[in-house]
């Protein structure tokens, strides 16, 4: 079964596909994710991650992005647990189909000196509040999806 598409074609546009990799950090009961000062989008939350670079793996992608946008190493799950796509444009105008793997994972150390995008700054809310606050439905698919494991892992009892 292929992943679930969201988003809307503007058109006129191409969407190419483009590999892009997220990360759900969870700590005290609160999660990452990053105001982005978006000049198309305006204020915005997004998962930290991005695109993946020639020659990196999905994980690797997710991880150096949590630090360029956020400031934090972090420890990624092996795998994805959840796969979503969406059409996108970024701030260039670019559009693409972002291919998106959504890893879960923890904060290893905070890294200031890694974060290297000054219009995304770092939040931590409520699972709740970044189910309905993040701006891509993908992010919100897969946060759903996050909490839904979250909660049928937890012991029973």
């Amino acid at each position: 079964m292929p992943p679930p598409q969201f988003g809307v074609q503007e058109p006129g546009r191409d969407y190419p596909d483009r590999l892009a990799a997220f990360a759900i950090l969870e700590r005290g009961g609160l999660v990452a994710v990053v105001r982005v000062d978006s000049r198309r989008r305006g204020l915005v939350l997004d998962l930290p991650g991005g695109g993946v670079d020639e020659g990196e793996t999905a994980r690797e992608a997710a991880a150096r992005e949590c630090g360029e946008e956020a400031g934090l190493v972090v420890d990624l799950d092996p795998e994805p647990f959840v796969l979503a796509d969406h059409y996108f444009i970024n701030d260039d105008g670019w559009s693409h189909n972002s291919l998106g793997r959504f890893f879960s994972g923890r904060v290893a150390a905070e890294a200031p000196e890694l974060k290297v995008e000054d219009d995304h700054t770092l939040v931590w809310v409520t699972p709740q509040a970044a189910l309905t606050g993040l701006d891509r439905d993908a992010h919100a698919w897969a946060m759903a999806a996050w909490m839904r494991r979250l909660e049928r892992e937890r012991p029973t009892g």
